[in-house]
């Protein structure tokens, strides 16, 4: 079977986490991907913890693995001839620069589409290429709070909390990255054309803010911690349980409130009013009486059974041995040559006709240069230059 996005060939310029992920999403569907860093300015994930068993960090190892690497230094013109002669062959080009910076060395999107009318040109910035805060540096806890996400999250005693599942990278950049390119690639088809894509991280977040954005637009004011029915109301919270653990109760529906007052023999709580903070507040008092009357293991030995969206909240190593996501192969065993296989978090995308792409490990930043200078018609002579002058690393 062919892999879904074979013929997809991407120049990879980002670093650290939402350009990475979104490449390995591609790479993992079958894109060729050619990750492109810099000689003398390695990719901080590599040295983030934690660290796989060869002293790698464990995250750059898996937004790496299905991909070849070559190390330019764009500040040396023989480099930037070495991008200009791979968009020939590579017609998508991911990059999470800053807007000008490659313009200005002469390899931005404007130069190289003159040379491939074809080329599609992801950009995924803190803000995007245009307004006042383009040249705004960011991260994943400042993209939280300009959209006003982070105003909301959390408790209201405690203020907003940092969210290490860095959702403004993932949810506001990644995401949209791989969408918005795969848009790209079926508009190309039809007009044999490619485009420009502007990705802000920061937009991301507002559009995952869209909830609290929808209130806000309509006369409703702006969401605040601990407010509205997903902020901690009776059904919708997190319950400690008698040995430290908690519950995470997702009963919205009428059908699943119901079920689960049934389940824990309070029928009462159906009729009891909720018109009032006082009134939730006392609901609420009531329930975390109840779940705080028995240990986690007992409560989800009853929820197990009982279909009301109620879950115990797991450890990352508990959810990892979940039956369920054993069962669909959730992790992944990368092979390694002479060595043990290497786990690592599988693609969660699963098509029924396309399997994905055989894993491969990461290899060492750089080891593809002289496979794809090859093929750009280059002498061992001339790669030995490239290297030896440090344009190519």
């Amino acid at each position: 079977m062919q892999h879904a996005l074979s013929g997809l060939k991407i120049l990879d310029f980002t670093t650290l986490w939402p350009g990475p992920l979104a490449t390995l999403i591609l790479a993992d569907l079958g894109a060729h991907v050619l990750r492109v860093e810099a000689p003398d300015r390695p990719d901080l994930l590599r040295y983030l913890a934690p660290l796989d068993r060869d002293g790698e960090g464990a995250a750059w190892r898996m937004v790496n693995r299905n991909k070849q690497s070559i190390l330019l230094d764009l500040r040396q013109e023989p480099a930037r001839e070495v991008v200009r002669q791979l968009v020939g062959e590579y017609d998508i080009v991911v990059e999470q620069f800053r807007p000008g910076v490659l313009d200005r060395l002469g390899v931005g999107y404007a130069a190289l589409r003159a040379l491939n009318p074809k080329l599609i040109w992801c950009s995924i910035t803190s803000f995007g290429q245009t307004g006042p805060w383009r040249d705004r540096p960011g991260h994943d806890i400042g993209y939280l709070a300009a959209s006003g996400l982070a105003s909301h999250l959390g408790r209201p005693d405690s203020g907003p909390a940092p969210w290490t599942a860095l959702p403004g990278d993932v949810a506001g950049g990644t995401w949209p990255a791989v969408t918005g390119i795969l848009a790209a690639v079926v508009q190309r088809e039809v007009t044999g054309l490619g485009q420009h894509i502007d990705i802000a991280m920061a937009e991301g977040a507002l559009f995952l803010n869209a909830l609290a954005v929808c209130q806000a637009l309509n006369g409703g004011g702006s969401l605040g911690a601990g407010q509205g029915v997903l902020g901690g109301e009776t059904a919708y919270d997190h319950y400690k349980t008698r040995d430290g653990h908690w519950l995470a109760m997702g009963a919205l529906e009428p059908k699943f409130w119901a079920l689960f007052c049934a389940t824990v023999d309070r029928p009462h709580w159906l009729d009891w009013p909720q018109d009032s903070a006082e009134q939730v507040g006392a609901l609420k008092t009531e329930i975390a009486q109840l779940i705080a009357s028995q240990d986690s293991a007992q409560w989800a030995a009853i929820f197990d059974a009982v279909p009301c969206c109620v879950e115990l909240v797991r450890t990352t190593e508990q959810a990892l041995a979940l039956p369920q996501f054993v069962e669909r192969g959730c992790v992944v065993q990368m092979p390694v040559v002479g060595g043990q296989p290497l786990p690592q978090l599988a693609n969660p995308i699963h098509l029924s006709a396309s399997p994905m792409v055989a894993l491969a490990v990461a290899g060492q930043p750089g080891s593809d240069a002289p496979t794809v200078l090859t093929r750009l018609g280059l002498d061992a002579q001339q790669i030995s230059a490239l290297r030896a002058s440090g344009a190519v690393g």
